[in-house]
Formats: structure tokens, C-alpha cells, sequence
């Protein structure tokens, strides 16, 4: 699941002053010190969607659907500063002793996020404000297609997204000034990314505009529009393309693939960029949501491998195959009957398959069940050879369902031993689950509702792979192995991000340690550390945050015994909502020392 870019497309917004805002933190009346706070609350949020339009438009408030920000500007930035000061200075004038237990979560919470974005303002990662797996580009890609969460139902709505490209284009030109001023300053991509963002860039550079992606919500247009409507539409939408969109996607194609791919980096860690270490170790502290070093994480990513390549001898014992284990790893990436389709909607029909199977069983593990829908849904061509398998959360109304992304480049090399475990985490009851509760929650502000801590979020997705069993699935030993498969996945991340960003391990050390692991393909795991490269810290939030739900729940069951209610147990942690990790600790051992 990919949020955290999402922090990165906000819009500029003039901050009124605070003093009235502030005073009901004088009061010493609780339920006045109640309204005040929920009041600041409310304003955090409010003020948050005028910064993050697009936000707002993935979880269906469509008031801002024209604004398209540019954080690259100064302006910008200064703006998101005051916002964030603004609330850090309101919430310390509420003291912990006026507020109820909810209330004092949601503070510590609204400090960690005032805290850790305004401690990346240390940082100039406003240079490279592209690459080839997170960046603006993508999502806006998606939202062009007329299939994501920007509505093509009404004039209006196509009138919007024409308003929003303005900004987009906008956003498109200052990218590249960023990069040609960090090529002064030393910060630019490695090369071996800098190749991934060029056929990207190509497709959005497309003359024909009938295989133009962005052309695609007037190919959809509705007959409901008149001949007019539509006319006027489609005149404007060629005007666009033709003058703003594709002049800006061939600007920096040729730049990057010019003058960047000159200078791009032959190195691969962060570290060799300016600043780089400090910025790898708040990188760690935003993703993790703990103080763990990057040797503390690697020396536990080393002990995991070992953990789980002891299970998968098991399974290598059980189907009877007599190699070691790094020839078992290329048996099961190459065995034919584990690569059984030749068309792409079998693939999605056996991620449904999957479901239905499991289904009946949900019951045991959780009573509580989201509302929104869900779908399972491949992933867009423009992107789906450098994506993967993802999930991206419904609307808060309801209208929009969650959907669970799944990139089939090549169908007939599409391998299902690790499908079922895939499922858990990106779907069912993994993102599906944790995402469409937190939204649907009548207990938590709205602020918490969107917010994302991968600790946290892909912790817990990764901790539902291991309910398979529980769910009546992993009943084929390749599945099994699938999800140690996966699980030894998150484990070799904590060794070879924190190797290529802290020990100056090479892009082509990090594959081969993955490939020596771990049995996915070659070209899926060039994909996947071609993504850490880009996204220093993100790949260890799977394992840490995994790693402590789990001991939480061993914690719990051992202190609760015959009390222990695993459905009680999950409805904690859910209801929640994203926290960082101590938080999340924090409550459990509240909630068992209110069972025992």
C-alpha cells in the first residue's frame, strides 16, 4: 500500500490566526477542554485537506478536486512549516491531565506528526522529486485513466481535472528545476533508476491521443453529456494535451534522459548523497515509528533469514525434493504447473477464488468486517512493469471500493505459489480490513482516519499472512512456502536496505543476496531493490512492525490465558486506527491489564 507520497501534493493555504483557536485550552472545565480540543482537531483536519487536495479526493471529498499544489515551491513549504507549527504550539496548551485516554492517544499521535514532518524540513529531498516507484507522476497517471478515485461523472468533474492538470504541468516544469539544481548540489538518482522513469515519461509524451492515457476520460465520455458538452470537452482536452501535457512529459524525458542520465549516480545507497546518513536515519524513524538503528536492523534481518530458511528446509523436506535450498528456490520460480495461465483475468479469478475459500472462516478471527466494498483489479499498463501488487483504499463514503492492484506484465510467466499469502496482506483481512475500519470508525477524529504510519499498516498486513492456517488456507505446501516466501521477503529487506543506505552494499550485492534467499524471479527482485533504492527505510516497516504485533499477541495470550479472545485481540489493534508502534503497545498492555 503506497500512501506516504500523498504527503508530497499539498496546497498552499493562508493560516488565520490561532489566538481565538487557543484559548479554550485555558478552561478548566472538562467538557469545555473537550469541545476546545475536538475543535482543534477538526480545524487540523480541515486545514490538512486544503493543503493535501488530493487527499481529499482519494477518500471521496471532492471540494478540492480542481487544485492540483506544487510542493516544490517555496511557498509551499513555508506554508506546510506554519501549518505544522501552528498545531504543535496548540496541542502543548493542552494539558495531558484535562483530557480522557482517547484524547491523550490522539495528542501523543498529532505530536509524532507535527514532530516527524517538520524534522524533515532538515532534508533536501526536494531533488529528486522523481523515480520510477513513488513519485506524483504515477498516481496522477492513475487518476488521468478516468478509473481511479478523480470523477469523470459530470461537466463539472471534467472541467475540474482540466483545472488540476494546470497544476500538474506546473508541478511537471519544477521537477525539473529541482533535478538540474541538485545536479549542482549532488544529489541526483542512480542511473540504473533513472532508466526505469524514462519509458514513463514516454508514455505521457504520446502524440496520438487516441492511445494517449490521458485522453482516456474523453474516449469514456458519458452519452448522458450533450453534443455540445462533449465537443467543448474534447476541444479543451486536446488543447490541453496538446499544448501543456505532452510539451511538459517531452521537456523532461529529453532532460533526463540527456544531461540527468549523465550525471546520475553509479552508487546506489543514500549515504552518498549529502547529508545522506542523518537523512537514512530519519527515513528509518518515519517508516519504523521506533528509534532502531540501521546495525540493529540489519544484525535482526540477518537473524529472520536464518529463522525462516529453517521452516523452508521443512517444506523443501515435505514435497520431497533433495537439492539445497537455493536449487529449491529456482525449482519452484521455474515449475511449470506453479505458472498455469495464459490469459490475465485468470489470474484476478483465482485471487477471487482465494477468497471465497477463506470466507467462511473469517468469523473465527474477526467480528468486526468493514462496509466498503472490494475489488481485485490488474494493474494499469503505463506503470505495471515496474509496479507491485498493491492495495488502494475505498472513499469514506462508501462509493468507491478498495482495490487490490495486481500487475500481470507477462501472464503466461505469472507464477501463484505466493498468491494466497498475497492476498491476506493486500486485501483481505489485511489493507481491506485495517484501512475501511479506520474509515469507517464513528470513535476516532477525522484526522485519524487518514492516516498512515507504514509501521503500523504494513505491519499489520504482513502479520495477517500468517493467519492463513487460521482461515482455512495453506492447505498446498507451495502456498505455505509462499508465505514464508513472503515473510522471508520482509526479513531480507531489514538486510539489504539498511546494506545498500548504511554498509555500501552495491545494487548488484543486493540482488544477488535477495536472489541467494529468497525465490523470487530475478527480474521481480531487481524491481524490488531497485525500489529501496528509492525509497530509503520503507522496506523495513513490514518486518518491524510485524515483529511487534506478534509479540504483543504472544504477550497477550500468555497474560490473559483462558480469557484470551483472538477476535478482541484484533479489534484493538484495528480500531486504532494507524499509530506508531509504542502507541500501539501502550494500548495493549492497557487492554490487558483491564482483562486480567
Amino acid at each position: 500500500m503506497k500512501k506516504q507520497f500523498l504527503a508530497l501534493t499539498m496546497f498552499i493555504v493562508l493560516f488565520a490566526s490561532c489566538k481565538e483557536e487557543t484559548k479554550g485550552t485555558l478552561v478548566s472545565n472538562p467538557e469545555d477542554v473537550s469541545k476546545a480540543f475536538n475543535t482543534m482537531l477538526d480545524n487540523y483536519y480541515e486545514d490538512g485537506l486544503k493543503l493535501n487536495p488530493l487527499n481529499a479526493t482519494f477518500i471521496g471529498d471532492n471540494r478540492y478536486n480542481d487544485k492540483f499544489p506544487n510542493p516544490l515551491s517555496s511557498e509551499y513549504q513555508a506554508a506546510t512549516k506554519a501549518h505544522f507549527n501552528k498545531y504543535l504550539e496548540m496541542l502543548l496548551g493542552f494539558k495531558d491531565e484535562t483530557l480522557s485516554d482517547s484524547e491523550k492517544m490522539t495528542k501523543a499521535i498529532l505530536k509524532w506528526e507535527c514532530d516527524i514532518n517538520l524534522e524533515g524540513f532538515n532534508f533536501s529531498h526536494d531533488l529528486t522529486p522523481i523515480d520510477q516507484m513513488w513519485s506524483p507522476h504515477l498516481m496522477v497517471g492513475q487518476l488521468a485513466s478516468g478509473q481511479s478515485a478523480q470523477p469523470f461523472k459530470t461537466v463539472e468533474d471534467y472541467n475540474n481535472w482540466l483545472k488540476r492538470l494546470d497544476g500538474y504541468t506546473e508541478w511537471l516544469h519544477s521537477a525539473e528545476g529541482k533535478m538540474r539544481q541538485g545536479m549542482e548540489l549532488g544529489y541526483v538518482l542512480p542511473k540504473s533508476l533513472i532508466v526505469k522513469v524514462l519509458p514513463q515519461l514516454q508514455a505521457g509524451a504520446v502524440e496520438d491521443l487516441d492511445q494517449h492515457l490521458f485522453f482516456s476520460p474523453i474516449k469514456n465520455i458519458p452519452d448522458s453529456f450533450s453534443d455540445e458538452e462533449k465537443s467543448t470537452l474534447t476541444e479543451a482536452y486536446t488543447k490541453a494535451l496538446n499544448e501543456n501535457i505532452i510539451p511538459a512529459y517531452k521537456s523532461l524525458h529529453e532532460f533526463m534522459s540527456g544531461s540527468y542520465m549523465d550525471a546520475g549516480r553509479t552508487t546506489s545507497g543514500i549515504a552518498d548523497v549529502p547529508n545522506g546518513e542523518a537523512f537514512y536515519k530519519y527515513m528509518i524513524k518515519l517508516f519504523t515509528t521506533t528509534n532502531m538503528t540501521a546495525d540493529e536492523i540489519h544484525q535482526l534481518g540477518l537473524s529472520e533469514v536464518a529463522r525462516i530458511s529453517s521452516e523452508m528446509e521443512k517444506i523443501k523436506e515435505e514435497v520431497g525434493f533433495e537439492g539445497d535450498l537455493k536449487s529449491f528456490f529456482n525449482y519452484v520460480r521455474n515449475k511449470k504447473e506453479l505458472m498455469p495461465f495464459t490469459d490475465p483475468q485468470q489470474v484476478i479469478d483465482n485471487f477471487n477464488a482465494i477468497h471465497m475459500r477463506m470466507q467462511p472462516q473469517i468469523e473465527k478471527l474477526f467480528d468486526l468486517k468493514p462496509k466498503t466494498k472490494f475489488e481485485v483489479r490488474r494493474t494499469e499498463a503505463f506503470r505495471e512493469n515496474s509496479a507491485s501488487a498493491e492495495y488502494n483504499p475505498g472513499s469514506q463514503d462508501g462509493t468507491r471500493p478498495g482495490i487490490f492492484y495486481v500487475p500481470i506484465p507477462e501472464v503466461t510467466k505469472y507464477n501463484t505459489y505466493s498468491d494466497e499469502s498475497l492476498f491476506l496482506h493486500e486485501a483481505i483481512p489485511g489493507h481491506h480490513f485495517q484501512s475501511s475500519l479506520t474509515q469507517e470508525s464513528n470513535e476516532l477524529p477525522d484526522f485519524r482516519k487518514t492516516l498512515w504510519y507504514s509501521g503500523y499498516g504494513e505491519g499489520w498486513a504482513l502479520y495477517t499472512e500468517s493467519l492463513g492456517k487460521e482461515l482455512g488456507l495453506y492447505t498446498d505446501p507451495y502456498q505455505y512456502f509462499g508465505m514464508l516466501g513472503a515473510e522471508m521477503h520482509r526479513a531480507v529487506r531489514l538486510v539489504v536496505d539498511t546494506g545498500l543506505h548504511s554498509k555500501g552494499w552495491t545494487r548488484e550485492e543486493a540482488i544477488q543476496y535477495s536472489l541467494d534467499n529468497e525465490a523470487e524471479s530475478e527480474a521481480s527482485i531487481t524491481s524490488e531493490i531497485e525500489r529501496y533504492m528509492a525509497m530509503p527505510g520503507q522496506a523495513l516497516s513490514y518486518k518491524i512492525g510485524q515483529l511487534k504485533i506478534r509479540e504483543l499477541r504472544a504477550k497477550s495470550e500468555v497474560a490473559l490465558g483462558n480469557k484470551f479472545d483472538i477476535r478482541e485481540f484484533h479489534n484493538e489493534v484495528l480500531m486504532l486506527g494507524a499509530v506508531p508502534l509504542a502507541l500501539l503497545e501502550a494500548r495493549i498492555n492497557t487492554w490487558i491489564l483491564e482483562n486480567k
